[in-house]
């Protein structure tokens, strides 16, 4: 017969393991835990038209971890036209976004390892209903005010150059 401590102790630690994986999961940890806001790699960015003509540049900060990508602008209280967050995902494939504890409406655009645009979603502030999800199939996602799409003229097909030190996901 097996004894009832051994019992009672595996059913503790399988409780900590699902709460641990739930807790990360979630995003729970990130919350309690959030990056460091300062600790963000920062880069520049810059969209060019079919004929090369430069259009605009994103002085970006790099949300290149799972925890700086759950987070992303969520404790962010505004961004300056200009200025903006690069997603790095490990590879090109679809993906969700959603405005998570937003204060300020963006425009997300998705870029594929090509370095192209391949999605613009224009996401408002969310007014306490369920998130919206804003899909699109990229390498990179890069989260600038709304309107600055249409402000510099950047559309579907256009290059957004990725500096090399944005190439690569972290986590």
């Amino acid at each position: 017969m097996v004894d009832s401590r051994i019992v009672w102790g595996f059913g503790v630690c399988l409780l900590v393991l699902l709460g641990g994986v739930y807790a990360v999961q979630s995003g729970l940890v990130y919350q309690i835990n959030p990056p460091d806001p300062e600790g963000y790699d920062r880069v520049t960015v810059t969209a060019y038209d079919d004929d090369g003509t430069e259009l605009a540049t994103v002085e970006a900060r790099v949300a290149d971890t799972q925890a700086k990508r759950y987070l992303g602008l969520s404790n962010t209280s505004d961004l300056a036209m200009g200025e903006g967050m690069l997603f790095v995902h490990g590879e090109e494939d679809s993906y969700g976004y959603v405005m998570r504890e937003m204060a300020f409406p963006l425009d997300i655009v998705f870029v594929g390892a090509d370095e192209r645009v391949t999605t613009i979603r224009h996401a408002g502030v969310p007014d306490g209903s369920p998130e919206q999800t804003y899909r699109g199939r990229g390498k990179w996602v890069l989260e600038v005010p709304r309107g600055w799409a249409n402000r510099t003229g950047v559309e579907v097909g256009d290059r957004i150059a990725i500096p090399e030190s944005a190439h690569d996901a972290g986590g």
